[in-house]
């Protein structure tokens, strides 16, 4: 015992004479920064800091409050930010975000609950309508002074009990507290003096909303008359009031773990806002595989393949087939993304789907080459060719993915179902076999080509579901977003009727048939020689080296 209390007594005595030599070194700091430290105005700037964070604290953490407005419930909450600004957001749509005005607290406004019975009477009767016109505007003023009144109470209690907390005087805290309530008061100031009434002309807009910037009407003339802007508010909630419905009327099947969920998309076109619809979709139906029946370009030219840089960004598995705007270089770039899956002529499981896919064998991005002289009963028979060697394989998929619908038919009686694109219009029919050839419409609004008609092509892409023990279709949703410059949104519910038929096979390919527009007309563009002969000339049957 002796040894060891010696021992200890030479360790403390080390330490103490390291504390010592670490005093004396720091001493020349100490003694020049205990001036400043003891000095009153630091000690004052201090209690300042300290009342102003915790009061900038306690704002933001009683910044929250739910209000009724119509027949929704919505979140008001007040979030830090450098820009300041209010953001409206409607899940599953999307959000609308205006600069209302700048400084260190931004707005959020969330849709939380909708009440199905008062929305149903909303929509029922239009009287309903016109009073909710001044009730709306109540109920917000009156849930934004709750919002302000509640946050700044538990600012200035946090700003109080942080600055007695920290310097155990009632002095002190008291002055953080006027410090709190200080800087309160140039929040509102600089929020009073940045407020933007022009800001609801400038919105912007985030997922399904950005297809449809309308949705608040003539943005001009709403800031310039505020009573059509009160009435307007009271459509826009209308509106969303019955969107929400509509989730409510659909038909029983629901779908469920044991559900496989397909979003099909086609025609894209280009259009780069439909990156936002389909993201928005494969999140909000929680979707397992997304599959494109083709046409993501418009010509398929190099410049255009960073287009195809978004589909890493959807993070689900993205199945993709040429169309006739795709060129092979287009095939490639989606061959690039992580999470995309290309079919040409063969079959891959995902998500527990058996799918075949067949890119189009033709490329006519500008309807001047050769491929423009391919008719249906050629593309027809291309299918039933590529079917029949399906057949022999003896490993027939769940679902087969082309571009052309036509060309889908010769898979008749392989699948249960057949799924393709190209028309940019929706369309779904049973064929003889017993097989469902489902045609999806332009989920880019057909890109530019939408403005060609009288009414912009309408964005529509569809939900798919899957038995996950049969592998037959259930049912499905189909979409549809107006065109531009139009509002409409529509969710469609579909019920498979016989999801267990039997698929009967047909008999296998014939060789192409004659087309009517062809310069070759026993055989297809791939076929033809290089140069294509006047119509006095007799065409050489040599087939072109590529």
């Amino acid at each position: 015992m002796p040894k060891v209390r010696a021992a200890s007594t030479q360790a403390f005595a080390a330490l103490r004479a390291q504390a010592a030599r670490a005093r004396a070194a720091c001493s020349p700091v100490t003694r020049r920064a205990r001036p400043v430290l003891g000095s009153r105005w630091t000690r004052f700037s201090l209690v300042v800091i300290v009342g102003l964070a915790g009061g900038y604290l306690g704002l933001l953490a009683g910044g929250s409050y739910v209000t009724p407005v119509g027949p929704a419930d919505v979140q008001l909450t007040l979030h830090p930010s450098l820009h300041g600004g209010t953001t409206l957001k409607l899940p599953p749509l999307g959000a609308l975000q205006l600069d209302t005005h700048g400084g260190p607290v931004a707005l959020e406004a969330r849709l939380t609950d909708l009440r199905p019975d008062q929305a149903k009477k909303l929509i029922e009767d239009e009287t309903e309508l016109d009073r909710l016109t001044d009730q709306i505007a109540g109920q917000l003023r009156h849930g934004l002074a709750e919002l302000l009144l509640r946050a700044v109470l538990i600012g200035l209690a946090t700003s109080f009990v942080a600055s007695l907390a920290l310097f155990r005087s009632w002095r002190r805290a008291l002055l953080g507290l006027g410090s709190a309530a200080a800087g309160l008061v140039a929040v509102t100031l600089i929020t009073w003096g940045t407020f933007n009434p022009q800001s609801i002309a400038e919105p912007r807009y985030t997922g399904l909303l950005a297809n449809a910037p309308q949705v608040v009407g003539d943005a001009r003339s709403i800031v310039e008359r505020f009573s059509a802007y009160r009435a307007q508010l009271a459509r826009l909630v209308g509106n969303i009031s019955e969107l929400y419905a509509t989730t409510s009327t659909l038909p029983t099947y629901e779908p469920d773990p044991s559900t496989i969920r397909v979003l099909h998309v086609s025609d894209i076109h280009l259009n780069p806002a439909a990156w936002n619809v389909i993201k928005s979709v494969s999140t909000q139906f929680k979707v397992d595989v997304i599959v494109d029946s083709g046409d993501l370009m418009d010509h398929g030219s190099k410049p255009e393949d960073k287009f195809a840089d978004e589909i890493s960004g959807l993070k689900v598995p993205y199945v993709y087939v040429r169309g006739n705007h795709d060129s092979k270089e287009t095939q490639k770039a989606v061959e690039r993304e992580k999470n995309a899956i290309v079919l040409d002529g063969a079959t891959r499981e995902v998500a527990g789907l058996r799918i075949y896919g067949l890119g189009d064998p033709r490329f006519t991005p500008d309807k001047s080459t050769r491929d423009d002289y391919v008719g249906a009963d050629q593309l027809r028979a291309e299918g039933l060719r590529h079917a029949d060697e399906l057949r022999k394989s003896g490993k027939l998929p769940d679902l087969v993915l082309t571009h052309d619908p036509t060309e889908g038919e010769g898979f008749s009686g392989v699948a249960p179902m057949v799924l393709a694109g190209h028309a940019h219009a929706r369309s779904t029919r049973l064929l003889p076999t017993g097989t469902r050839l489902f045609v999806q419409g332009s989920t880019g609004g057909a890109g530019l080509r939408g403005l060609e008609h009288e009414e912009p092509t309408p964005i529509e892409l569809s939900v798919l579901y899957f038995s996950r023990a049969s592998h037959r279709l259930q049912g499905w949703d189909d979409l549809r977003l107006g065109g531009l410059g139009l509002t409409s949104a529509q969710i469609e519910r579909h019920l498979e009727p016989a999801p267990d038929r039997a698929v009967t096979p047909q008999p296998p390919a014939a060789s192409p048939p004659a087309s009517p527009t062809s310069p070759f007309p026993s055989e297809f563009p791939s076929d033809w020689p290089s140069r294509t002969p006047s119509p006095t000339t007799t065409p050489s049957r040599t087939p072109s080296p590529g």
